[in-house]
């Protein structure tokens, strides 16, 4: 008799002395040994999380967010609505809605994540009428409160966040805006009067920043920007809160591609500096206050992982046989190991969630989850691997199950210790 895959996992789980509820990854090769891997999330509607540098745990590595949607494979509509929710993952992951949000993307949802340093309070974006904004949930008393501003990424002591513009988001890179709300800029190439915002999250106050001319006007010998249209994504603050990254892109008019450099600048706005001028650069994550890992091209060593010494020309190859593709990288908690995934492969459209250990320059699998074709583009379901506080679990979105985009807990205990 042929075992199917999903029955040869559970009985590998059964002959492992494993727990039924976690189940190896969707695919093991050969000799191969992946850590156990649970649903958090069901059908019949669709869940997921986005991007990798949230945190979607709180404090104590119990709560996790979600949302949750009854639609797939389409751009959202202004009026599209999608629910929040908080997972007790050591409750039998019991879904408790906490909201709904009108101000969204596939893959970044609306920005939903813990305030850090809070045990209890978590924010979002939102659309009111004519205006995006953001509230303020304590998830135990139920006490909201909204400001008149959208968020991105917050600083490391809860006080303040900073945005970029998400109206120009939706116009020049579908999947990262907020539908909803027309670009008052459209038409100018790199606008004086928006950029990035940082916010006030105690006051609610909002101050620009650093604007899109201001960006574009800083010499760029490596590429051409003559006439082009100039916009931001990807924010970040450094661990300290001292300073935070940026990506500045941006596209030739008649072109679909786009150059990218990546930015860093105090938490003022002040002090820019262009830490990698040669137009490829991807996904980041600080290190620490000074390094900044991300996928990028440098002539030392093509496409591959750097770690860049902000404000200094000093650039290092990471997992140069080893971390070969572009993925989404984070560092867990000590700086001793790296997460990351990948893309769909060619051959079978698995995407890889893997471990790196800095040290010892080796790749450990978590695991080999299918992607359907018809996840692609905007609407493209990444794993966004995100750790737990403690370092020992982690949560990928993924439809490897047939069952549309849902979270999965992988326990990454046993390589971690």
């Amino acid at each position: 008799m042929r075992l199917s895959q999903s029955r040869r996992a559970f009985l590998q789980t059964i002959a492992a002395g494993l727990p039924a509820a976690f189940l190896p990854a969707a695919r093991m090769d050969a000799g191969e040994s992946l850590p156990p891997v649970r649903a958090i999330t069901r059908g019949p509607k669709y869940h997921w999380f986005g991007y990798y540098d949230k945190l979607q745990f709180d404090a104590a590595g119990r709560q996790v967010l979600g949302m949750q949607v009854d639609f797939e494979h389409r751009s959202p509509k202004p009026d599209d609505i999608i629910r929040l929710g908080v997972i007790d993952i050591a409750g039998g992951d019991r879904w408790k809605d906490i909201g709904i949000s009108r101000a969204w993307n596939w893959q970044q949802g609306s920005m939903l994540q813990w305030l850090p340093g809070s045990k209890t309070e978590v924010i979002w974006n939102d659309r009111d009428a004519n205006r995006f904004v953001s509230h303020i949930l304590n998830v135990r008393t139920g006490k909201t409160r909204t400001i008149a501003a959208p968020v991105y990424a917050i600083s490391p002591d809860g006080k303040t966040a900073v945005a970029p513009d998400f109206r120009r988001l939706n116009d020049c890179r579908p999947g990262y805006g907020y539908a909803g709300i027309p670009d008052p800029n459209a038409g100018v190439p790199a606008p004086d009067d928006a950029g990035i915002w940082k916010v006030d999250l105690r006051s609610g106050r909002r101050q620009l920043l650093i604007s899109f001319a201001q960006v574009a006007a800083i010499p760029n010998p490596q590429n051409d920007m003559a006439g082009a249209k100039h916009w931001f994504n990807h924010l970040l603050f450094s661990p300290d809160g001292s300073r935070f990254i940026f990506l500045h892109r941006w596209r030739k008019p008649g072109t679909s591609g786009f150059v990218t450099r990546l930015v860093t600048a105090n938490a003022q706005g002040k002090d820019l500096y262009v830490t990698d001028p040669y137009g490829k650069t991807s996904h980041f994550i600080w290190r620490d206050n000074e390094h900044i890992l991300a996928w990028s091209w440098h002539p030392s060593d093509g496409d591959r992982f750097y770690l860049y010494r902000d404000r200094t020309e000093r650039v290092e190859v990471i997992g140069k046989d080893v971390m070969t593709q572009n993925g989404h990288c984070s560092y867990l908690p000590g700086n001793r190991w790296i997460l990351c995934d990948t893309y769909p492969d060619k051959q079978q459209r698995n995407q890889h969630p893997y471990l790196f250990h800095v040290a010892g320059g080796k790749r450990y699998s978590l695991g080999h989850f299918h992607s359907p074709p018809e996840y692609a583009g905007e609407w493209r379901c990444d794993l966004h691997p995100r750790f737990s506080p403690d370092g020992k679990k982690v949560v990928i979105d993924s439809p490897h199950e047939g069952n549309g985009r849902q979270m999965y807990l992988i326990d990454i205990s046993s390589i971690v210790v």
